[in-house]
């Protein structure tokens, strides 16, 4: 199985051998030059290009396949470029996935806005209980199939299709406690019944929901990561603190995708809680 590789970023774009095919997307804090010569870029087998409601469309669709693997941070992944120009996956959670193998065993997690699932088996692939959940039954089953790529990993997650406030809530109502909870929310987004999640205004409560369903007798861990405009390092930070309390021990930092070239793209931040 083919890895993935960021090979070059520059003029708002990205240059990815994914598996075996070479694509360009969007990267738009890429204000830089890029480093490889453009044979490399014309290089490509396909292109997304955005276009200006914020949408858009591939460029020599034909020449990719509807689904392919590749191999990233320690786990298989099963490759689907989306009319969003997603693939399934964000590089930049490399780190987080370690940290779950490294430190979850013998822990109850929750994943919340799970995405496809790699979050999922990093934390299962690291001794964990997991409940992966996500509001969109089509992730649920990417989730699926990638664990079927992943045949060592332990088959300890429970997979869940529902909204994130409902299911929280529920949660606590039921009695459910956790040792470790993630999430990467999203700026805008809609539950299984349609239900409007802002994050502005509703990560708050969510932050507050999670530390509730702390178990009392051990530390309690949150993975934190966010892409959203105007919600930095320190914003989570505060965010956070105000939640957990003053002596919690909270890390931040920049996510970002190691370049072939020896930089780094940026991608976002991320922060981990630890409350005694």
């Amino acid at each position: 199985m083919n890895d993935y590789i960021l090979l070059d970023s520059g003029n708002l774009k990205k240059l990815e051998q994914v598996g075996r095919f070479r694509l360009i997307r969007p990267a738009l804090n890429a204000f830089w030059q890029p480093s490889l010569p453009e044979s490399e870029w014309r290089a490509a087998d396909a292109e997304f290009v955005r276009d200006s409601s914020g949408h858009g469309k591939w460029r020599n669709y034909d020449r990719l396949p509807e689904v392919w693997s590749a191999q990233w941070g320690g786990v298989n992944m099963q490759i689907k470029p989306t009319s969003f120009g997603h693939l399934g996956f964000f590089a930049e959670q490399f780190g987080n996935w370690k940290f779950f193998r490294e430190n979850c065993r013998n822990m109850d997690t929750l994943n919340l806005f799970a995405y496809s699932g790699l979050g999922s088996i990093a934390m299962a692939s690291g001794g964990a209980r997991v409940c992966h959940l996500d509001a969109a039954k089509g992730m649920i089953e990417w989730g699926k199939e990638n664990l079927a790529l992943n045949p060592d990993v332990p088959q300890t997650i429970r997979w869940i299709a529902d909204d994130v406030n409902k299911f929280v809530n529920r949660e606590l109502r039921r009695g459910n406690r956790y040792d470790l909870i993630a999430l990467d929310p999203p700026t805008f987004g809609r539950g299984t019944s349609g239900q409007l999640w802002k994050i502005e205004s509703d990560l708050p409560q969510l932050l507050r929901n999670c530390l509730a369903l702390r178990k009392d007798d051990r530390p309690f861990r949150i993975v934190l990561s966010c892409h959203s405009p105007g919600f930095s390092l320190l914003v989570l930070e505060r965010m956070v603190r105000e939640v957990a309390g003053n002596s919690a021990e909270i890390e931040a930092g920049e996510m970002f995708i190691p370049e072939s070239t020896g930089r780094k793209l940026p991608s976002g931040v991320g922060l981990h809680c630890v409350v005694q």
